[in-house]
C-alpha cells in the first residue's frame, strides 16, 4: 500500500530543504510531533540514526533514516518502532522546485504493508494525519 500527500509550499527550495533536511527539526514545522531526539547521540544527518518522536498525544514513534540525499532532495526513514499496525513501513520526503513561480513542490510517501482490515485507516492516518497535516504546517511555518 502507497499512502501520499503533496503540497506547494510558496517558498524556494532551497529554504523547503532546509526545514525538512533535518531529521531532528520535525517539532519545529510538524503540528503533531511534541518532540524528537536522536538517540545515541548521532548526528541528525548520519543515516542510521534513530529519531524518537513523540506524538501529541503522547504516543512515541522511532525511525531510521535509512537514506539522505541533498541532490535529490530527499531523505528515507523506516519504522524502528511504533504503535501503527504495519509491517516494513518505508517513507520518503522530497521537496522539488516548481521552476515557473520559485515555489517548491514537496511530496510525502509511505509504502508499507499491514492487514487488509486496517489498510484504510492506516492509508488514512498516514495521507492525511501526518503527510497532509505535516506540510501545511511547514508551508504554515515557512510563511512567517
Amino acid at each position: 500500500m502507497r499512502s501520499f500527500a503533496s503540497a506547494v509550499v510558496e517558498a524556494p527550495v532551497e529554504k523547503v530543504w532546509e526545514a525538512v533536511r533535518d531529521f531532528n527539526g520535525l517539532p519545529v514545522w510538524h503540528p503533531a510531533i511534541a518532540s524528537s531526539e536522536i538517540e545515541d547521540g548521532r548526528d541528525a544527518a548520519s543515516v542510521g540514526c534513530v529519531r524518537h518522536l513523540v506524538l501529541g498525544d503522547g504516543g512515541e514513534v522511532r525511525e531510521r533514516l535509512v537514506a539522505l540525499d541533498d541532490v535529490a532532495r530527499s531523505y528515507t526513514y523506516e519504522f524502528a518502532a511504533s504503535p501503527f499496525p504495519v509491517r516494513s513501513y518505508r517513507s520518503t520526503i522530497h521537496v522539488l522546485p516548481v521552476t515557473s513561480t520559485g515555489h517548491s513542490f514537496v511530496e510525502w510517501y509511505a509504502d508499507f504493508d499491514s492487514d487488509a482490515d486496517v489498510e484504510a485507516e492506516m492509508d488514512k492516518t498516514f495521507a492525511r494525519g501526518v503527510y497532509a497535516t505535516g506540510l501545511k504546517g511547514l508551508a504554515a511555518h515557512l510563511a512567517g
